[in-house]
């Protein structure tokens, strides 16, 4: 009995000896400075998309900590963020300006399966939340409007080739905790050329936030690469949604659509270029605005690690929802952003 147990454990030791343990930590800062060139004096200071709601202000974006582990066929990743980019990500939590960004665990049984289990990034849209990321600094209205997070449990499984599928079942949008609630699904198709210069990405979230609403959002993002300079982004998202306003039983139902363009200009290393031409249709004026078109030029100064990114904006409404100056208000407003970023 004495020479199964140690014989099991010496088995059991030699098996473990050959899974190879990595460990990583990454991490982000951001700060800006936004000009309103209506220069007004409330919040959110023009500014209707999310992270940039100042004017004339030095602003700290967000400090962001990221630790990797992963051993044999399992792994955990905790991102953590701290200032108001990271409050404003994790609104449904508590009011501080330290925020779980990401927490999950992942188990992969086979090279063709991954399991994933706790709260991570949403997979709808372009855009991301680290500004390293993203070659403009301000963000869409499709990427305000949309999902976040999402908690649940999700599958990623490998269909062969460059295609991949997603599906899983999570908590309502953006919410860590939500006892008794409904649940949405989730799924995203991905795909690509042989050579990887064109990839594809078709997402879905649906399902009821609570008694009283239900939403629906298809989303598609592909981009392409034409050369070493250039390249081309894409993102389409039609959202519906029903609400019971009266808790009648009776749901109304409104929607918006959004599209953007992105163009990806680098001429030498140290630069780029980038221009994003949104536009929103939102006829019910659900987001409060009728339409929206919202062009972007942003510049990308790079010195190793570090981007110095400015940028000039221009939002046009279809209504006057811009504040001109603290009585009057208009249907365009511009702003000017100095960012810079940095990750390691």
């Amino acid at each position: 009995m004495l020479l199964a147990v140690i014989v099991g454990h010496a088995m059991f030791a030699q098996d473990s000896a050959t899974k190879k343990a990595s460990f990583a930590i990454t991490g982000s800062v951001d700060a800006y400075y936004r000009y309103n060139f209506n220069n007004p004096k409330t919040y959110p200071y023009n500014s209707p998309t999310s992270f940039t709601h100042s004017s004339n202000s030095f602003e700290l974006g967000m400090a962001s900590l990221r630790a990797d582990h992963s051993f044999g066929k399992v792994s955990a990743t905790i991102d953590l963020g701290f200032g108001t980019r990271a409050e404003e990500f994790a609104y449904n939590d508590a009011n501080t300006r330290f925020a779980l960004k990401q927490l999950y665990l992942t188990y992969a049984p086979s090279a063709a399966v991954k399991f994933t289990f706790g709260t991570w990034a949403t997979h709808v849209g372009y855009e991301m939340l680290d500004p390293y990321l993203n070659r403009n600094y301000s963000m869409s209205y499709m990427f305000t409007n949309g999902p976040f997070t999402h908690t649940g449990l999700k599958a990623d499984i490998s269909l062969g080739g460059k295609s991949a599928l997603m599906i899983g079942v999570s908590n309502p949008t953006d919410f860590r905790s939500a006892s008794g609630a409904p649940k949405s699904i989730i799924a995203q198709f991905s795909t690509a050329s042989k050579d990887d210069k064109l990839k594809a990405y078709f997402n879905f979230v649906g399902g009821k936030q609570n008694e009283y609403k239900k939403v629906i959002q298809g989303d598609i993002v592909a981009s392409y690469t034409v050369n070493s300079q250039f390249s081309i982004g894409v993102n389409g998202t039609l959202q519906s949604v029903k609400l019971d306003t009266d808790s009648s039983g009776t749901f109304n139902s409104s929607s918006w659509i959004g599209a953007a363009l992105y163009l990806n200009y680098d001429p030498v290393s140290w630069l780029g270029l980038t221009f994003r031409g949104e536009y929103i249709n939102d006829k019910d004026e659900y987001l409060g605005f009728k339409n929206v078109f919202a062009p972007t030029l942003s510049a990308n100064f790079k010195i190793d690690n570090l981007t110095i990114i400015p940028e000039f904006r221009l939002d046009n409404a279809g209504n006057a929802v811009f504040y001109k100056n603290a009585t009057e208000t208009t249907k365009s407003t511009g702003s000017f952003v100095l960012a810079a970023c940095y990750h390691f």
